[in-house]
């Protein structure tokens, strides 16, 4: 249930349908907007009598939110929310670009696809530190000595970094590290990881599961902001049916569907979602006209040597093209590419 209070309604009155909601045991959410400010009652599906706000002077109108997910839904906040990294707004009018290994191999490695990725306007370096692997034969990631090399190379470079964490011991440690925790597509509904990274107090993003329905994956957002993170970013990363010829199927149609839904931002990775680097630059183009907020990129400097996701992998120059299709793309819709950065530290 949300309670919209009438224009200009003092905070005296604010605080007591405030106060009123938690002795019945809900949780309030506030949005104030310019001109009117919305309370979300948030808890369990036990049912609300209206008539118990009704009588309160400045309470315009009481409705109901039908959809399981409060928090995430426009009803109760119906501006884009914008997630800010240490200074990059991503949900705005800039398009973000992260881009990196799947993996961390090495110091070399990580640093010249750093270096390249930023020089073509990538703003945040993705690099696996934990892998979770099919087979529990494949490289399993450098762990905590990735996380060092991804440290080493944010303070060469000046990006942001994500990196995925795999389970609720783990977020401390990432934490440390990263600007951005991911959940990856198998985490999603690990909802004790979903508490513990929400918890961190640092930005998160989710990806969708291999099989989740929009409504799951918007629940699973929900987990991270009922502990109070409002820093969520969401990933479409492509679902599993039945076509062999991709990795799996990039669900297009999901930007749109979750840009009426939810305020949150989304972005999309177009590099698991086809599982081939021939098809990712023209799926990023897609994904920016359909109205992503960014993108999520695999780029090794050496494909056929990468230790995890090579065949989807983007070489540099093949990279430095996307972002230019890229660019055309967002500004034929108005938007604009987040550019990154530079300093005497990270020469272009």
């Amino acid at each position: 249930m949300i309670i919209v209070m009438k224009r200009g309604a003092p905070q005296g009155l604010i605080d007591e349908v405030v106060a009123k909601i938690e002795h019945l045991g809900y949780r309030t959410h506030v949005s104030q907007g310019e001109e009117r400010t919305i309370i979300g009652v948030i808890g369990d599906d036990r049912p609300i009598d209206p008539g118990k706000f009704a009588p309160i002077e400045g309470v315009e109108r009481i409705l109901p939110v039908l959809k399981p997910f409060k928090l995430a839904s426009r009803d109760l906040h119906p501006p884009d929310s914008l997630v800010d990294v240490d200074g990059l707004t991503v949900g705005g009018n800039e398009i973000v670009i992260m881009a990196g290994p799947c993996a961390i191999e090495n110091r070399e490695q990580l640093l010249e696809t750093a270096h390249a990725v930023k020089r073509s306007g990538a703003t945040v370096l993705r690099g696996g530190a934990f892998k979770p692997r099919t087979s529990p034969y494949s490289f399993q990631g450098l762990r905590e000595r990735g996380l060092e090399l991804l440290a080493e190379a944010r303070l060469e470079t000046g990006l942001k970094v994500i990196t995925e964490a795999m389970s609720p011991e783990q977020v401390k440690l990432v934490a440390e590290y990263a600007d951005i925790i991911q959940l990856g597509a198998r985490s999603m509904q690990s909802f004790e990881l979903l508490r513990a990274a929400g918890e961190s107090g640092l930005p998160v993003l989710l990806k969708r599961g291999l099989m989740a329905t929009i409504e799951e994956w918007l629940m699973a957002a929900e987990y991270l902001l009922s502990v109070g993170n409002q820093r969520v970013i969401l990933c479409e990363r492509g679902i599993r049916t039945f076509e062999p010829l991709t990795r799996n199927t990039t669900d297009i149609n999901a930007i749109p569907v979750v840009k009426e839904l939810s305020h949150l931002p989304v972005i999309l990775d177009p590099s698991h979602s086809t599982g081939k680097w021939e098809y990712v630059s023209a799926v990023a183009c897609a994904a920016v006209a359909a109205g992503a907020d960014g993108l999520l990129v695999e780029v090794h400097p050496r494909p056929e040597e990468a230790l995890s996701d090579g065949a989807q992998s983007l070489r540099p120059e093949r990279f430095a093209t996307l972002v230019e299709q890229v660019r055309r793309v967002a500004q034929a819709v108005g938007r604009e590419i987040a550019e990154p950065e530079w300093t005497s530290k990270t020469p272009a």
